[in-house]
């Protein structure tokens, strides 16, 4: 697995610096399409970078592709990979946006590298031996009180329903925590939760890519990870709750 994982973060490096080649902080798409042209020209590159990159390195693991299988996972081994994570961000000149490459097995985050150029880091974590930022240790919060918690949520769906659903659990979460925050994309508030800068996040219709490696990156930095329910999570879930160990009970009583 550490050649496969070195493999991973070379690959997500050298897409990243192309990223960081095509960035330009007073960028400011004028309308939707713009931003879409955009968005799918450095999703493509960056894709094709990590692809080629990672090509023969574990010949038994395909390529996940949403437009292709739909949204859910097949058994077996995948690479499901975001060469663009925040692609919204990358196009209007802010700076949270990255790559994500992560190794799936029967469901399960098998390994994950998240590269954010801007700032030089690299998130990695392999299932069983922790994560890490550039090398160091990542732990999450030790709160045990929502009251005192950052609360952090991913607005995703395509529905009225999941919006209304959405800002309703918005206002009651609001009522328990200390603040809560809305941002995108997915990733990001994973990565500060697993760092112990955030200490519950929750999605519904989750981004996939974002999800995948937030929820391994999470997890091994000690996390608890279920869907809204309170089961297992795996990537075919409808939803995701991830919250410090002290603050899931909580934080789930709220979302139900």
């Amino acid at each position: 697995m550490t050649n496969v994982l070195e493999a991973a973060v070379q690959a997500a490096e050298k897409a990243g610096q192309a990223l960081l080649a095509a960035f330009d902080p007073a960028s400011r798409p004028a309308d939707r399409a713009a931003m879409h042209d955009l968005g799918t020209g450095l999703e493509a590159a960056s894709t094709a970078i990590v692809r080629e990159a990672l090509d023969g390195v574990a010949p038994e693991v395909g390529w996940w592709d949403e437009d292709e299988t739909g949204r859910v996972v097949p058994a077996g081994r995948w690479w499901v990979v975001d060469g663009t994570e925040g692609a919204v961000n990358h196009v209007h000149g802010l700076p949270e946006w990255g790559v994500t490459i992560t190794l799936v097995t029967d469901g399960q985050p098998e390994l994950t590298v998240v590269r954010q150029p801007i700032g030089d880091l690299t998130y990695t974590a392999v299932r069983g031996e922790g994560a890490f930022l550039n090398g160091q240790r990542l732990r999450v919060s030790a709160k045990t009180d929502l009251s005192s918690a950052a609360v952090t949520a991913s607005q995703a769906g395509s529905s009225p329903e999941v919006y209304t659903r959405f800002a309703s659990a918005f206002v009651a979460m609001a009522s328990k925590a200390l603040l809560v925050r809305n941002t995108i994309p997915t990733t990001f508030p994973l990565l500060g939760l697993a760092a112990g800068q955030y200490d519950v996040f929750w999605q519904y219709e989750p981004d996939l890519p974002g999800s995948a490696a937030g929820a391994l990156l999470t997890a091994e930095a000690g996390a608890v990870v279920t869907d809204l329910t309170g089961s297992a999570w795996d990537v075919n879930s409808a939803d995701i709750l991830v919250a410090a160990p002290g603050l899931h009970a909580a934080a789930l009583a709220v979302l139900k």
